[in-house]
Parts: structure tokens; sequence; C-alpha cells
């Protein structure tokens, strides 16, 4: 054994069986160190020939073929073993690429620049622009002008602007503050006018509007006040009756983690579980959405070792993909983080790394993606599917913010969270609600480009909506009810999966939590006339 391994080892705190040494004699003392510091990031402290035949397919990475051969046999660690158990290599999709039927239309990459107080000015200026031209087109908005083009002459026009201030004057009416590329203005919203006044009540700071009224430079009156809107016009569907199955906040390495049901789920969705009809439409899932908070984290409040089963970050990750490596092969999972993965908290939250996650890279049938992201189930002949991901860290502060979600409890009913970021087309406008990095170039967090169905979680409950055509599915959890959950406000509804049809539409909500097979508990069908939902209990 070479000394000077030998003394690397001691000074890493790893101890080293004489066998592996001399094993690791016959490579170069790059490689072998190189093979020392896997072993650390492994969270080893024995290097010995148990270790390497558990961690084989994660060390081949580093080591030439015919090394890694070498290591193996001398070692007796079976070669066609070695070969058997080779990662399958899950590739990050970058954007406009394809893989297995998806295609990733946006996912934000991991920026590093530094960030300076101008880049936030631009970041503000990208919103503006990008929402004034969706605003520009609304033919409510007549005689439209800019804020420095308004004469201290009243007359009727109409105005573009962020909202950067709001505030109730002594008479009870509203008051806010807008402001575009050439000024500010104040508008002024009467309590009398109820429908406008129960608007502007909702209106969020740092939000882009559009209002209509008559005033002068001093003072402006508003008639009626217009969001961006997020709307399809017509309904997309997939040739093929394929499903879509949607989930988030699993939490894996919780001491709440709710593994017998999870376990349920995945086998109900490989055709295990169910009488004849249910195993035939579990087959037909093709695609799951995980949209974040996929393990519990480490750190991510006071007190949360407490209530960890897994306290290694790795380790968590670990077990999320011995999970994930039991589901058929066929379906496609398509994941984004959460605030309590191993990723930044700042939004757009990039890709889970290989630093942490390598065992999810190690799938071949999962495709991650950045918080938010949009990607396209693809259709032969014609536009697929859309599907923006958003894990849903704005929905508190936004129900915190506006009237009507904070007077009805809005944390028992998500989609109608997720109602208002359709309408002002941005997921968080208001500056501060939740930590986020500014693109000078664009804002990352508005809805440009319009879904066919957004999907959230964060709020542990699920919920399913019809906005402007496009569908709402908010996920469940697979995580009981902890003490950080109740301070939050939230009321978990665990272990209820959405399944859409992508062909007709139709939505089910399929129920794991019980001690029975399988139940599902609502069957939802669109109706035509309002856009609503109609959930009705199936016998």
């Amino acid at each position: 054994m070479k000394t000077e391994i030998l003394k690397f080892c001691i000074s890493r705190g790893i101890l080293l069986d004489k066998e592996v040494g001399e094993v690791l004699s016959e490579f170069s003392e790059d490689t072998a160190k190189e093979i020392i510091e896997k072993v650390i990031f492994l969270k080893g402290k024995i290097l010995n020939k148990n270790f390497v035949c558990e961690n084989v397919h994660n060390l081949r990475g580093i080591m030439p073929e015919s090394g890694f051969e070498r290591l193996c046999i001398n070692l007796g660690v079976s070669i066609e073993i070695s070969r058997e158990i080779k990662p399958k290599i899950g590739e990050v999709v970058e954007e406009g690429v394809s893989k297995r039927n998806v295609k990733v239309l946006y996912s934000s990459s991991n920026l590093t620049k530094k960030i300076k107080v101008q880049d936030f000015t631009k970041y503000f200026r990208a919103r503006y622009s990008e929402l004034r031209k969706v605003l520009q087109e609304r033919p409510e908005l007549e005689n439209l002008t800019s804020i420095n083009k308004i004469s201290s002459q009243k007359q009727g026009f109409s105005i573009i602007g962020i909202v950067y201030s709001k505030r109730m004057t002594k008479n009870k009416n509203l008051m806010l503050e807008l402001e575009d590329l050439t000024g500010k203005i104040s508008v002024l919203i009467n309590q009398n006018k109820d429908d406008v006044y129960a608007m502007a009540r909702d209106v969020m700071p740092d939000s882009v509007i559009g209002v209509r009224g008559s005033g002068t430079r001093e003072m402006f009156f508003v008639n009626e006040i217009i969001f961006p809107e997020a709307i399809i016009w017509e309904k997309n569907h997939l040739d093929s009756e394929e499903f879509a199955a949607f989930t988030s906040d699993t939490h894996v390495g919780s001491k709440m983690f709710l593994e017998k049901n999870f376990l349920k789920f995945i086998e109900w969705i490989n055709g295990n579980l169910g009488d004849s009809r249910q195993r035939e439409e579990a087959l037909k899932v093709k695609y799951l959405f995980i949209t974040g908070d996929t393990i519990d984290g480490i750190g991510v409040y006071p007190n949360q070792d407490l209530l960890l089963s897994i306290k290694d970050i790795v380790g968590q990750y670990k077990k999320l993909a011995e999970y994930l490596s039991r589901i058929r092969n066929d379906v496609t999972i398509i994941m984004c983080p959460g605030q309590h993965d191993a990723v930044r908290v700042a939004e757009p939250q990039p890709v889970l790394g290989k630093e942490f996650a390598w065992p999810l890279h190690e799938l071949d049938n999962i495709i991650l993606v950045s918080n938010p992201s949009l990607v396209e189930i693809m259709n032969k002949n014609q536009r697929g599917i859309k599907i923006l991901m958003y894990h849903g860290a704005s929905m508190i502060h936004i129900i915190n913010e506006v009237d009507s979600l904070r007077t009805i409890k809005a944390h028992d009913t998500p989609s109608k969270v997720v109602r208002v970021m359709l309408k002002n087309r941005h997921l968080c406008p208001i500056h501060s609600a939740v930590t986020y990095i500014p693109n000078e170039k664009r804002d990352e967090l508005a809805i440009v480009d319009i879904p066919d169905i957004i999907t959230t979680g964060d709020l542990h409950k699920p919920d399913v909506d019809i906005y402007n055509n496009i569908l709402i599915i908010c996920s469940s959890c697979w995580q009981s009810t902890t003490p950080f959950e109740e301070k939050l406000g939230n009321h978990p509804d665990p272990c209820k999966v959405p399944i859409v049809n992508l062909r007709t539409r139709a939505v089910k909500i399929i129920d794991f939590s019980e001690e029975k097979e399988i139940e599902e508990t609502k069957t939802c069908e669109e109706k035509a006339e309002t856009g609503e939902m109609i959930c009705e209990v199936e016998k």
C-alpha cells in the first residue's frame, strides 16, 4: 500500500481496508485520491470491499473502464453484475429538446452572474413591457395613452401601469399609484362603484393592470379595471387516450412521510391494484408530474431534525430514487424542485443537480426541470398539451394580500389562488413575497406562454378547477400534518392523486389514504356553459 494514499485517507477521516489499499496502489495517485473523495461525498467512513460492492455504479463514472474492471476483478466483484447495475443516466433536458414524447419549452438555468441593483430595474421593465403587449390588445382599453402625455384638462382615456402603491383614503375609497416607463399617476376607485371597487381590493402590488376612466394628470377616476388574463380559446387534446398523474410534496426523509400509502400508489400505477377497469386505466398513465418538495430536506425550519427519519440529504434522494425506480419504465416522470429540495430557494429554482440528487439522475425515465417550468406532451399531427409546473411558494403570500382569498381562507381551496395567478398572468407579482433572481431580459415568473394545464403543490391540498379553459390541478401530498404546517395555517389532505385523461380532459381524483384497496373519491367533468367543474362522489 502506498504511504501517500494511506496518509491521504487519514487526513480525510477514512479508514482504509488493506485489501482495497493494495488495489488502489495500482492506480495513479490522482485517480486513487478521486476515488477516496467520492467515498467522502457518499458519506463513507470505511473504504472496504463491501463499500465498493454497494457503490460500484457510482465509482465507475470517475474511473477508466479498464481500471474499473481491474478494481472489480481484484476485489472479487463480478464484472457482469457491475455492468448490470451501471446507471441509466438521466439527462437534464434543455429548452426546445424532446425526450420520451415530452418537449421542454421553458426550464431556467442556474444563473451565476453577480446581481446588481440595475438588474431589478431591468427585471420590472421586462415584466411591464411583456404584459403591456398583452393588455394593449384588449378592446376595452380605449384611447390608450402613456402617463407623460396626460394633460391637465379632464378627458377620458386608458392607462397600462404597474401598481407602485395601494392605500385606503380617509373616505374609504381606494387609491392606486400606477407607473409606466414615462412616469407615475394616482388613480381613485370610488367605493360606490361596487364591482370595480371589489376588483380593486384584489389588486396586488407590483402587478400590471389596465384602467379606463377619466380625469387629469393630478387625479384619475377609474371606471373599469382590466387584468392581463391568461386565456386559451380552443382546448387542446391528445389524439390517443393517455393519462397523466399529478402529485407533489412527497417529503421523503420525514418521519411523517406516508410510505405505506405512497407504495400503494406505486402498486396502482403499475397496474397491480384495483378491479379490472382500474388496472386498465392505471396502465394508461404515461406521465407522472411531481411538483416540488420531493424530499423533506434539512434545516428548512427550526427543529426539523427532530422530525427526520433520514438526516442526510443524499440519503433522502437515494430513498426517493428507490421508490421511483419501482414505477414501470414506460411512465415518464417530470419533476421540478420546491423549497425543501437541495437547490437555492430563490425562484426560478434550477434543476436538481448531481451534487446531491445524483440518484435521480440515474433513472432513465425521469426529466428534471426547473421551478417554474413549461413542458409540452407531444401530439402526432398537431399542437400537444402544454403544462406549466410551479411548486407554489407564493400562494400563502397571495392569500394574505388578496382580500377575496383571505376572507374565504383559501388555504383549503388552492385552485382559487391559481385563478388569481392566471388572472394576473403572473405566479408572484408581489416584490419580496418570495425570494427571486431578477432576469434582466425576461420575468421568469410571468405567464407568457399560456398553458393548457397548470399544476401546483405546496399547500398539500388537492383541488381541481377550470379558468378561461385552463385546467388547474393542485396536488396533494404524502406527509401527515406537521407542526410547521399547522403554523402556516395549512390543512393537508394527503394521498389524493388527480388523474387527467389527456384525450377527453376528464379528471378523476383517486384516494390512496384508506385501508381498503383503492377508492375513487371524485370524478370531475367539464361544464361547458360556465367553465366550472362538476365533482360527484362515485358509488
